[in-house]
């Protein structure tokens, strides 16, 4: 602004300049980020960057323990400064001085690890929600949680277009860990934090920051992704936010929000207490057909985004010799409540997402002929996620009559319970400008990794894989990428520390295509990467819960990576691995690498589980084996000439093969066979 501008200022508008002038006292304030505050944890013996914003050339320093350091903000008000390496202790008090002088109190210096990935390392100590019913013994642990020197900090769930200079915070800000401040934290970090306290008796500092139901994209750097072609259009989106288009979005959430609270629960389906359009005799030939279970990247795409009452309905038939049997609905999961029915009888109801829907229908609802199944599902308001059974697999929605399976994929009837014609619909380039918290691409990185890369750390534990079980191949170059720019942005090659994905899902017959297995085999193969570990929770899954309680051990096993990659222990951090297999006759010899450990097969006469072989027709089918020294031999006497081998190829696998330090034998195949 020139002089003679600001003159006229003063002299037309006193008041205006009087504001203009508060602001630019206020723009002088020395600030800093949210994560350089009270009570935080810096990494030791590294150096330590402190940075925040001031005036353009102003003059700052900063003293911290025996260091004092200078430094000027640049042409843009941004200022940094190194200090260090120290050693672990404190508390310390830092002071940053310019115009105005801050004061950091209750600061540690010990080691600082960075949590982050999807619901899995966001899941907390204790309930909180209906989906999440806490860990194992929840009550127990928060109670004896109490380590004043370790530390959280949770970032606050954000997606943004463009990378930001801070982040927001949950709670005010860093945290000692008190039964009070651990019961919502991501219950992962916290065990492997305080594994890692109590063994090094140094501070530890957690950053969590994770959301649940996204994918690796959106975690990742723009740069990090030109290479994937799939994902151009998507970023080409996201360049083309603009305030402007920024204000129509929350022009488009407050017209929306204003129609949910009018007729989001509208049900014309269910009349007088009475539910129409469960009813076996309903005539529901007109409505429109879906697709289900839908993949993830469908899901809010449907109703034009419409999250209430929302009716499924799907005929299937009951052949006469079936009649006078049960007959059990396995509905997958939802991210809706549901009600739902049989023949017009309600058979079951479940609230959150969690719970597989499996329901049984008693014999009596149950006649020759067309039966209808009916689901009604109610979506929370406004969410973004539109009603769906959203089982990964077909598989999952199936009925059984005696045995006998009958498969509910495919198309079913559907109808909204309001009226959509008056739901309020953005312009497609507002919405495409405006990044979902899931799964936009960069949006989560932007908001919630790139702020804090200037913050030295010790390394990462990351948690994530659901969202893109359905993309493994692309997983497969995906996850290194973003491993690769996480460190380039950092500035050096901290340790990645991964947790490989736990069972979840019923088993599936010999010979299926498995994508819960090829997205672990993709995960497994960023090992190739220096200075990471991957911890298998293959064994501590749970087929109907993909947040399985165990948190515990998924922790030490992580732990344990990184007292071997990152403390440079001498430590069996991983079960028996797959080497090599060798053809003896109609036999085939597995061999491991098992250092400093010795291969068990944790069954009371020897036999394993687990392992399927196959022909050179690549069609698998259960292996008989036991262990014969460090080795496990295989044989089925249907395969005379077997080539292929594969061990806990399934969703929830129950192999048996394990070392002595407790570790499972990680999944594997030898080879990919012909399909």
């Amino acid at each position: 602004m020139s002089s003679s501008h600001g003159a006229h200022i003063w002299r037309a508008r006193p008041v205006a300049v009087l504001c203009l002038l508060a602001f630019s006292l206020a723009r002088a304030d020395v600030r800093l980020p949210r994560l350089l505050a009270d009570h935080m944890v810096l990494q030791r013996d590294a150096p330590l960057r402190i940075w925040g914003w001031a005036d353009p050339g102003e003059h700052i320093t900063v003293e911290f323990h025996d260091a004092r350091v200078a430094t000027d903000a640049d042409r843009n008000g941004r200022w940094s400064a190194v200090l260090g390496p120290f050693a672990a202790g404190g508390p310390f008090e830092m002071t940053v001085s310019g115009k105005n002088r801050l004061a950091v109190h209750d600061v540690l210096i010990g080691d600082v690890w960075f949590a982050s990935g999807q619901s899995n390392m966001a899941f907390s100590l204790k309930s909180m929600g209906d989906w999440r019913t806490g860990v194992n013994d929840a009550d127990l642990e928060i109670a004896r949680a109490y380590f004043p020197r370790m530390r959280l900090f949770q970032v606050a769930v954000r997606a943004t277009p463009l990378p930001q200079e801070d982040v927001a915070a949950e709670e005010g800000g860093w945290r000692a860990v008190t039964p009070e401040t651990v019961a919502a934290y991501s219950a992962v970090a916290y065990f492997f934090g305080r594994e890692l306290h109590e063994r090094y008796r140094v501070p530890i500092g957690l950053i969590d920051a994770s959301a649940g139901g996204t994918a690796a994209e959106a975690w990742m750097r723009e740069d990090s992704l030109r290479p994937f072609a799939e994902f151009h259009s998507a970023l080409a989106d996201l360049a083309r936010a603009t305030p402007k288009n920024e204000a129509a979005y929350a022009a488009y959430v407050r017209r929306k929000v204003s129609w949910y609270e009018q007729h989001g629960m509208d049900d014309h389906g269910r009349i007088a207490g009475r539910d129409i359009w469960a009813q076996q005799d309903f005539d529901d030939s007109a409505w429109p057909t879906i697709s289900e279970p839908r993949p993830q990247s469908a899901w809010g795409k449907d109703f034009n985004g419409f999250s209430g009452v929302v009716w499924l309905r799907k005929a299937v038939l009951i052949r006469p010799e079936q009649v006078g049997r049960d007959v059990i609905l396995f509905l997958g999961n939802s991210l809706q409540d549901d009600t739902t029915y049989f023949n017009g009888k309600e058979v079951g109801a479940t609230h959150g997402y969690v719970p597989e829907r499996i329901y049984v229908v008693p014999a009596k609802y149950v006649h020759a002929g067309r039966n209808v199944i009916a689901v009604r599902l109610v979506g929370l308001r406004d969410n973004e996620t539109d009603a769906s059974l959203v089982g990964i697999l077909a598989g999952k929605l199936h009925a059984e009559v005696g045995g006998t399976a009958i498969s509910l994929a495919g198309l079913w009837r559907y109808q909204t319970g309001a009226d959509l014609r008056d739901l309020p619909v953005a312009d497609p380039r507002v919405l495409a400008a405006h990044p979902s918290v899931g799964g936009a691409p960069t949006a989560l990185f932007n908001a919630m990794i790139a702020p804090l890369t200037g913050y030295r750390i010790r390394g990462v534990i990351w948690y994530q894989g659901e969202a893109n079980v359905d993309r493994a191949a692309q997983y497969r170059a995906l996850f290194p990428a973003l491993i690769l720019g996480w460190r380039h942005r950092w500035g050096y090659d901290f340790p990645f520390l991964f947790v490989q994905l736990a069972g979840f899902g019923p088993e599936l017959p010999e010979s299926a295509e498995c994508p819960w297995a090829e997205l672990r085999e993709a995960q497994a193969s960023a090992l190739s990467l220096p200075n990471t570990a991957m911890a298998s929770a293959i064994d501590i899954g749970d087929a109907r819960d993909i947040h399985p309680k165990d948190k515990q051990d998924v922790a030490h096993r992580l732990a344990l990576a990184a007292e071997r990659v990152s403390y440079g222990e001498h430590v069996v951090d991983s079960g028996p691995t797959y080497r090599s297999l060798q053809i003896e006759g109609s036999r085939i010899r597995v061999r491991f690498f098992n250092p400093s450990s010795e291969l068990i097969v944790k069954d009371k006469y020897g036999y394993v589980r687990g392992f399927e072989i196959a022909a050179a027709d690549g069609k698998f089918v259960w292996a008989q084996g036991k262990r014969v020294g460090q080795d496990i031999v295989l044989f089925n006497d249907t395969i005379r000439e077997p080539v292929y081998v594969r061990y806990d190829w399934g969703d929830t696998p129950d192999g048996n093969v394990f070392n002595s330090a407790g570790l499972p034998a990680l999944p594997f195949r030898s080879s990919v066979p012909p399909r």
